[in-house]
């Protein structure tokens, strides 16, 4: 009886591996309609995205193109597969299901590849091809606000984020979108009654069930959103506050999955990163990170922290290259016996990534350090998050500790900061923030580029907006929209150029050199449409969106 017992055992044993379940990206070959989408743009995004690429002089491409739903519901409908979550800047989907059903899924003619979650199970070349992703690295008239920033003082003046706020940089006409588990009393919470009233909480949406609902499964986005753009106006500073970026306008994204710890979760937050962007979010904050999960097979060893390998960097290069500026907490595992580095997606280039320091400036001991794998410097700043100010649910000023808080903080700050010069792109506005922190000159793996003074960079972005800086060094093009003819106005510290057109699919279809006596291009040849023009000129290039009648 006992060796029956004992074979039954090992057969159940056997028959639960075999259908283990895994997790995977499925990548597809293509989209559809893809040249219409493009050519007609406020099909696929808002206004309001398509502005915010234009002034930034960011192509719209393929990748903007929602990938194939027939696709995706083919794959939804084969045996033993669930879709969990959908990217179309990867054109993949993330599944689960055996390996089995999983494999299976390559007999579709549309699909190209499979990259599982679990590294081991990969072929050598599985995602190869999609781990390298392309990476380019008005004042207002209104009385200026005079804020009694109560319990939020100290993180806010150590940044210097005061003094945009009192030149009325208050984040005003910039989007920003937070990536969290989930917004418990945000229709209700008094100290959001402003927001919900100016109608500057735009949307949210629960990635993870699928619902429109901002509550999901925890308290900690409720703790995080406040850090921007909370606003309790109270006589007594143990009750007043104001978050960095108290006239932004939000987006509530639920990406967290409260009860499963696994790379799925990376595929909801590529998912709402891009929802953002077609929404024409400027800012993304992010108060997680990845790097264990339930299933150990799945987990991110430190050789895999190098920028463009995770689900989670991927989709943060995509976004940077979208024109948007993705604050991220660097993580709190820098405690001795920790994992001690940053994990995902803090580790990629397109992340801005935000360490924590005490209310004295000095580093806080969990904050997770860089560098990266290949050597980058990780965090790129800090702010505190050491017994950082927050409101709860309820609407009760308290404090919590965590990078989770000093992400926050700072995308706030950055977000009034882009509201002096939203025509400058997301990597001159982050430069000149590194630029104006306390260590710039000499970066530490803990503190990285150190505070920033948003003074100092508001005054440097300033700068390169004035009417001095752009005679001296950038080009004008004229008329626009064009009809036959366009002119280009030159510099003076130029007197030669190299001039390209490109139209909507990021396709050449014109290249001139000019200089200050041919100064002229005749468009008149050309279809009606939007077209991406660039200069350049000593080896620095300048876009522009040009509109042809």
């Amino acid at each position: 009886m006992m060796k029956k017992l004992s074979l039954l055992i090992v057969i159940f044993i056997s028959t639960l591996s075999f259908a283990q379940t895994e997790e995977a990206l499925v990548f597809f070959a293509d989209k559809e309609d893809v040249a219409t989408s493009i050519a007609n743009p406020i099909s696929i995004m808002t206004q309001a995205a398509i502005d915010r690429k234009m002034a930034q002089g960011i192509v719209i491409d393929e990748r903007d193109v929602p990938l194939n739903e027939t696709y995706k519901a083919t794959v939804e409908a084969a045996t033993g597969i669930t879709v969990l979550a959908k990217s179309k800047w990867m054109n993949a989907v993330y599944v689960k299901g055996t390996k089995t059903n999983i494999d299976e899924l390559l007999n579709l003619t549309f699909v190209t590849d499979v990259e599982y979650a679990d590294k081991s199970l990969n072929r050598p070349t599985s995602g190869k091809q999609f781990i390298k992703d392309k990476f380019e690295i008005e004042n207002q008239t209104q009385a200026r606000p005079v804020y009694n920033y109560g319990s939020a003082r100290n993180q806010t003046e150590m940044l210097n984020a005061d003094y945009l706020h009192e030149n009325d940089y208050t984040g005003r006409d910039i989007i920003v979108a937070f990536m969290d588990n989930g917004y418990p009393g945000v229709l209700t919470n008094p100290a959001y009654e402003t927001l919900r009233n100016e109608g500057r909480l735009l949307g949210y949406y629960d990635f993870v069930d699928r619902v429109e609902s901002p509550n999901g499964t925890g308290s900690h986005g409720a703790n995080t959103f406040s850090d921007a753009a909370g606003f309790i106006e109270n006589s007594n500073p143990n009750r007043a506050f104001v978050g960095t970026a108290p006239d932004a306008s939000y987006y509530l994204f639920v990406t967290e999955d409260g009860g499963n710890e696994s790379p799925a979760e990376e595929a909801y937050w590529v998912e709402a990163l891009e929802r953002a962007d077609s929404l024409g979010v400027y800012v993304t904050n992010t108060s997680l990170g990845y790097q264990d999960f339930d299933n150990n097979a799945y987990n991110h060893e430190y050789e895999d922290l190098d920028g463009q390998t995770t689900i989670g960097a991927r989709g943060a290069n995509h976004a940077f290259d979208k024109g948007m500026i993705n604050v991220t907490s660097a993580g709190n595992d820098g405690r001795p016996g920790s994992f001690g580095y940053v994990a995902t997606p803090a580790d990629a280039p397109g992340s801005f990534t935000i360490g924590s320091v005490t209310s004295t400036g000095t580093p806080s001991d969990f904050s997770s350090y860089g560098p990266t794998t290949d050597g980058r410097i990780k965090p790129d700043v800090v702010a505190q998050g050491s017994n950082a100010a927050v409101i709860d649910q309820s609407g009760n000023v308290t404090t919590s500790s965590g990078t989770s808080f000093s992400s926050p903080i700072m995308a706030g700050a950055v977000a009034s900061l882009w509201q002096a010069v939203p025509h400058l792109k997301n990597d001159v506005v982050m430069q000149a923030i590194r630029e104006s922190a306390s260590r710039y000159t000499n970066p530490t793996d803990k503190l990285g580029y150190g505070i920033p003074d948003f003074g100092e960079a508001l005054g440097a972005l300033l700068q390169l907006s004035t009417e001095d800086y752009l005679q001296e060094n950038l080009f004008a093009l004229y008329p626009n929209p064009v009809t036959t003819q366009i002119n280009i106005s030159f510099p003076k510290s130029a007197d030669k150029a190299e001039f390209a057109l490109y139209n909507v699919l990021g396709e050449r279809i014109l290249q001139e050199n000019i200089t200050t006596l041919r100064n002229s291009i005749d468009v008149s040849g050309l279809s009606s449409g939007m077209y991406i023009a660039s200069i350049t000129s000593d080896n620095k290039t300048t876009s522009f969106k040009i509109i042809k009648e």
